[in-house]
């Protein structure tokens, strides 16, 4: 098999310097146009990149960073962010951005009717929805009765690469073809680059922009870096789950040895009782020498 010399478009650096960088803007307005069709507002014709402001401990962690945050002509916000490891509330994390994103924009003396749609949009090397079978889903505010969609300022998309499992001679359009290039970029060769990418410039460039070939020695440390990043941050919380599950499992086998006690002394007091009951002794007294309530001493009384 034909060995591929194109890098991973999930890897950190990799995925910023092609979506998040001035000189692939194009490849970027591609993308957002493509996924956010069902916004039904006119073509994003361009957009601006803004600095985001994030969370320093989360950026300590090395964990669900905005990658690229830009604004189009019309000043709507975008958040588009390449997930590989899960963490734990990375549901309200993303809307948590969006927030952010969304109050950024308000300035000391400005309206809140000038405030602009916010759209957050992950793919993720994790399923996000389990038991929902779509790979991509699109998340709005709506009326739970009418279905009417009064509330526009937020919107979510989740590409979900684990429930895409179409191989490259099944592609049939261009959201299909995205979650490929995300999922198996690393697996196109030259031989079928243009069996994947077609006519399509854009989509062919954003594979070429993954050339190791054309890439600096820097530019390849920092792929490097980044991909050592990901793999510690998957092998830790992949620690974190497991020793979760083990101190799930002592406690477990904690409770079973103090339930097995607690069941073994009263069998042991049951015993006693009917001892006592067949010396004569009063329920009453069998139930305060053994501990036992009343209602079970009668019944040990019948047996």
């Amino acid at each position: 098999m034909p060995i591929s010399k194109f890098l991973d478009p999930k890897n950190d650096f990799a995925f910023k310097r092609i979506f998040g960088s001035e000189r692939n803007k194009d490849i970027l307005l591609r993308f957002l146009n493509d996924m956010l069709k069902f916004r039904n507002y006119g073509e994003i014709v361009d957009v601006s990149f803004l600095k985001p402001s994030q969370d320093p401990d989360i950026v300590s962690r090395k964990q669900s960073i905005v990658d690229v945050l830009c604004k189009d002509e019309n000043g709507r916000q975008y958040i588009v962010e390449m997930q590989v490891a899960r963490t734990k509330g990375f549901e309200k994390r993303a809307q948590f951005y969006a927030a952010r994103a969304y109050t950024s924009q308000m300035n000391s003396g400005e309206n809140y009717e000038h405030l602009k749609e916010v759209i957050f949009l992950a793919i993720t090397d994790f399923i996000m929805f389990d038991g929902k079978p779509r790979y991509k889903s699109n998340h709005i505010l709506m009326d739970e009765e009418t279905y009417e969609h009064d509330l526009r300022d937020f919107a979510f998309v989740f590409l979900e690469l684990p429930k895409f499992n179409k191989t490259i001679d099944n592609l049939s359009n261009i959201i299909e073809k995205w979650a490929y290039f995300f999922k198996h970029a690393q697996d196109v060769t030259e031989a079928n680059l243009d069996q994947f990418a077609g006519d399509d410039k854009i989509l062919k460039r954003a594979v070429e922009q993954l050339n190791k070939h054309a890439w600096s020695d820097d530019e390849i440390l920092h792929y490097d870096a980044a991909k050592k990043i990901q793999l510690d941050n998957i092998a830790a919380m992949a620690a974190a789950v497991e020793e979760g599950i083990e101190k799930g499992r002592e406690k477990g086998r904690e409770e079973g040895r103090e339930e097995g006690r607690e069941e073994g002394e009263e069998k042991k007091a049951k015993s006693i009782a009917i001892k006592m009951l067949k010396s004569g002794k009063s329920v009453q007294e069998v139930a305060e020498m053994t501990d036992l309530d009343l209602d079970t001493v009668k019944q040990l009384q019948k047996e």
